[in-house]
């Protein structure tokens, strides 16, 4: 099994030379666009269970076979492009990352490198934003292996892997925007009852290390089929728990209905600067795109899913940046206990119309702090009948 990588790992990026042509109607204020790309492949979910699935899919033809790239790879990856673009004027004014405005417009692939193309937006001394668009090259990358859709764990990308640099359509654009820390106006600090509270009666039938691990791709057909509720998988960054709340959800309508994901650091990620700081930030919103939808057709009692892809993803950090770092612990001090580095994410599903679903996901921190909310709307459809019966 290939070693789970961390933040510093999976996020790594190495700038690249100015376009030899910038792209048309750049509105950065002095007209530059700066360029990264990534070294690592993206996470390709299901790829913990490939031989499952192949074996699957050979005996009962019909079954699907993903084979794009996890959508938060470049969610977060293309924010940190922005990030040590603006480094050194994050740094003088100690901003924050606000909000990530995502649209996703083609399938990323694990296989091959992303680039990153920044142009800032505005500046002032409080509020800053930003474009960030990002492509691929248009052929996989000579590590690529055949009928996978992967590259080895330790591959890393260099610019030999971009094709000379005929890249392919822009697949993921986001605009994103920084704030100055400030404190609470007159003292005002509100916020519902903390999820820890309003489920504890829930949460405390568990030490939270002993729930079930996320599933690597949570369609409960497939996890039925192929009893693999305890794979703990190759997902980078965080370790992440799905709590049971099956029993709590039966009955209820969609929109009632609640998932609750715990998830934690797997190593320590520095936070002394404010680019560091942001780093954080993005390990939540990358931690946040996971099974969303796909927990969203399980609720819709999908037969099967038939497409289940991201359009739109917004996340809004609603504190100052530094109540969402992460605090890193050793598995023997967090295993027992929720308030030792444990963050939650709170997910429901509002409304599923016209071949979609969406998303809202409240971020809390350890100690009961609404830190962040994403809102993700996307693609959720079903084959019309399973193309296969499963009987177990």
């Amino acid at each position: 099994m290939p070693r789970r990588k961390t933040f510093q790992e999976s996020m790594e990026l190495i700038r690249l030379p100015p376009a030899a042509q910038p792209p048309p109607n750049t509105t950065s204020p002095d007209n530059t666009v700066t360029r990264y790309m990534s070294t690592n492949g993206a996470w390709l979910p299901g790829s913990d269970l490939h031989t499952e699935i192949r074996t699957l899919s050979d005996e009962r033809p019909g079954f699907p076979m993903h084979t794009s790239a996890f959508g938060g790879h470049v969610y977060s990856q293309s924010v940190l492009a922005v990030c040590q673009t603006l480094e050194e004027t994050i740094s003088q004014n100690s901003l924050g990352l606000h909000t990530i405005h995502g649209y996703f417009t083609a399938a990323g692939r694990p296989e091959r490198p992303f680039v990153y193309e920044v142009a800032v937006l505005t500046r002032g001394r409080s509020f800053l934003t930003a474009r960030v668009e990002a492509r691929q090259p248009v052929a996989p990358s000579r590590y690529a292996i055949p009928e996978k859709h992967i590259v080895p764990d330790d591959t890393r990308f260099d610019t030999s892997d971009l094709c000379e640099g005929v890249l392919g359509f822009v697949c993921f654009t986001a605009i994103v925007s920084f704030v100055l820390p400030r404190p609470h106006s007159f003292g005002a600090d509100r916020q519902e009852d903390a999820v820890q509270q309003r489920f504890d009666f829930i949460l405390s039938k568990r030490a939270p290390a002993a729930w079930d691990p996320s599933p690597p791709v949570d369609i409960e057909v497939l996890i039925n089929a192929l009893d693999v509720r305890d794979v703990v998988g190759t997902f980078p960054m965080v370790d992440m728990k799905k709590v049971d709340l099956a029993a709590w959800n039966e009955d209820r309508p969609l929109h009632e209905r609640r998932e609750l994901i715990l998830y934690r650091l797997l190593a320590p990620l520095p936070s002394t600067t404010a680019n560091e700081q942001n780093n954080h930030v993005l390990v939540h919103a990358y931690a946040a795109d996971r099974n969303g939808l796909l927990m969203a057709a399980n609720h819709l009692e999908f037969p099967l899913n038939d497409k289940t892809a991201t359009m739109s993803n917004t996340f809004v950090v609603h504190t100052n940046v530094a109540d969402a770092q992460m605090e890193y612990r050793p598995d023997s001090e967090t295993d027992k206990s929720l308030e030792k580095g444990w963050w939650i994410q709170e997910v429901c599903f509002p409304r599923a119309a016209a071949g979609r679903a969406i998303i809202l996901n409240k971020i809390w921190s350890p100690t009961g702090v609404h830190v962040a909310t994403e809102y993700q709307d996307g693609l959720c459809t079903a084959m019309e009948k399973s193309p296969f019966d499963f009987k177990l």
